[in-house]
Formats: C-alpha cells, structure tokens, sequence
C-alpha cells in the first residue's frame, strides 16, 4: 500500500544519495495497486510522456465533498514511482484542491528537480496538466 505524502516525504528527507532517492522511487511505483488492463485504454493515457503512463482519474467522496480518486501505471519502473507520488500528492483531495497542487513543486521539494532529465520532467508536467484537466472536469460537474 502507498504511504501518504506525509511520509514519503519525511522518506525522502533522510536519503541523501540521488540513487536511494530513485530506488525509493521504484519502491513506491510497487506499491501502488494493479490498474486493471481494461482501464489502460487512450482516454487514460498521459501524452508527452516517453514511457507509457497511464492515468484515471474518477470522481469519490471525501468528507461529504467530491474528491479525485487516481489509479495509474507505466511500462518504466522509475516513471511509474513518479506516478505513485502524483498518486499520493493528488489522491483524496477534492478538484479545487487538486487545482492548486503543483506535482512539479513536489519533485523540486524532493530534490528531483536538478536530477531527472529534461524528457522526464516533461512527462511529469504532462501527468500535472494531464490530472488538473480531470480535477476541472470533476469540478464543472458538481
């Protein structure tokens, strides 16, 4: 089961090698659950990404109020880790609050920003645009 934010990022702050911080990575990116088969179909796939990356994004509730729930999966162990944090960043937030959530800002926090390559980071910033679409979807509905 993925670890919340919270903890990942207290993770990240005790590992000071960039290759522990990408094995972390992989670990999370395992421990995120199986997207079935059936749900890796083009509507859920993140153009922009080198890898294959896909991302669901559907309606729960939280609390009463609409919240994203996210599945998502790779054919790259390392992207998709980088899933499992957009998963663990935007998972359970309602579309508003996933609106101001910058998963970018996330991996410069985790000290990725300096480390990952330019193809990389633009995968990242295409599963960002890719869930705030989705979170501004959700949010027109309710």
């Amino acid at each position: 089961m993925l670890p919340d934010l919270d903890t990942i990022i207290q993770n990240f702050e005790i590992l000071d090698d960039p290759l522990d911080r990408y094995e972390y990575v992989i670990e999370l990116g395992k421990l995120m659950p199986k997207m079935p088969d059936d749900a890796k179909v083009e509507d859920n796939r993140v153009f922009g990404c080198e890898s294959q990356v896909w991302i669901n994004v559907s309606q729960a509730d939280a609390a009463g109020q609409p919240a994203l729930k996210l599945n998502g999966d790779s054919d790259s162990h390392i992207v998709k880790g980088f899933v499992a944090l957009m998963v663990a960043l935007y998972d359970g937030k309602t579309p508003d609050q996933a609106m101001e959530a910058d998963g970018f800002d996330l991996l410069k926090r985790l000290d990725f920003g300096s480390h990952i390559t330019s193809k990389r980071s633009n995968g990242v910033r295409a599963m960002v645009d890719r869930i705030h679409k989705d979170a501004a979807r959700l949010r027109a509905l309710n």
